[in-house]
């Protein structure tokens, strides 16, 4: 017996909402874990831009889906999540989706459900990319811009990766050594990306945004410390992890905090 037709979920109880299968069901989020916009620091230019499309769409009028990708732990899942509360700080409509990676094959289903409110979408998938042999790419294909349907007007589709074509290198290197005509098995492996209208670079911070990220969140926070000490210790932090980036920084606040007594939740 097939299930029953899933029922419209009331979206007018939260902003945020996870959707999970078996069963098909989108689940409210009362409190987003997410940053402020403002303390987010060194990506002023993929700032402003992800939020002037995500106001664009909110607005009614015509945007495009946005990769993310570069270094890991430099905030884009922290700017999709920021700019999302931006917009909805300036007075716009605007609901979040969640979407598991390993749940891009119900991603039509979703994609039905949303068609059919009057609210806007803004469909969030993170760390999204692709193995050697996963047939998952080719479910999100057609939903971002093929099929008779396409993409509802009232969705947009944000993605974060490592990968700026969502696939390892060493997997395109060998569809081209092994295909009949390497060119086209190429094409049809990177193409997925090519569907994202936005392509936003990070990449890793220099130490002076690494001091900037953790000032910002100690001045955020009322976290009491002299620079000196905060540059000996964050540098000192940073070299046992071997990289720098902006969860590292947050990482080394949230020790200090705790040192400090200060909650930060």
């Amino acid at each position: 017996m097939a299930p029953a037709p899933l029922d419209a979920p009331d979206f007018d109880a939260a902003d945020a909402f996870v959707w999970h299968v078996e069963p098909d069901r989108l689940e409210p989020v009362a409190k987003v874990n997410r940053v402020d916009l403002a303390l987010l620091i060194g990506v002023n230019r993929s700032r402003d831009t992800l939020l002037a499309n995500t106001l664009q769409f909110a607005r009614g009028l015509p945007a495009n889906n946005a990769l993310l990708w570069g270094s890991r732990g430099m905030g884009k899942s922290s700017l999709v999540k920021a700019v999302h509360a931006e917009v909805l700080a300036k007075g716009q409509s605007l609901k979040i989706v969640e979407l598991q990676r390993e749940d891009l094959p119900s991603v039509s289903r979703l994609m039905n459900l949303l068609r059919a409110s009057q609210h806007r979408f803004l469909l969030f998938c993170d760390d999204l990319s692709f193995s050697h042999d996963d047939q998952h790419y080719k479910s999100l294909k057609a939903v971002l811009d093929g099929g008779i349907e396409g993409r509802p007007d009232n969705v947009v589709f944000y993605a974060t990766s490592n990968r700026r074509h969502l696939m390892p290198r060493d997997m395109i290197e060998n569809e081209r050594s092994n295909a009949i005509n390497p060119s086209e098995a190429v094409e049809e492996k990177v193409s997925l990306s090519d569907r994202f209208g936005l392509w936003l670079g990070f990449h890793p911070c220099t130490q002076d945004d690494y001091l900037a990220m953790i000032r910002g969140y100690c001045d955020a926070y009322g976290v009491q410390i002299d620079d000196e000490t905060l540059r000996a210790e964050a540098i000192e932090w940073q070299a046992t992890r071997g990289s720098r980036s902006g969860r590292v920084a947050w990482q080394y606040f949230t020790d200090l905090a705790g040192r400090k007594g200060v909650a930060i939740s």
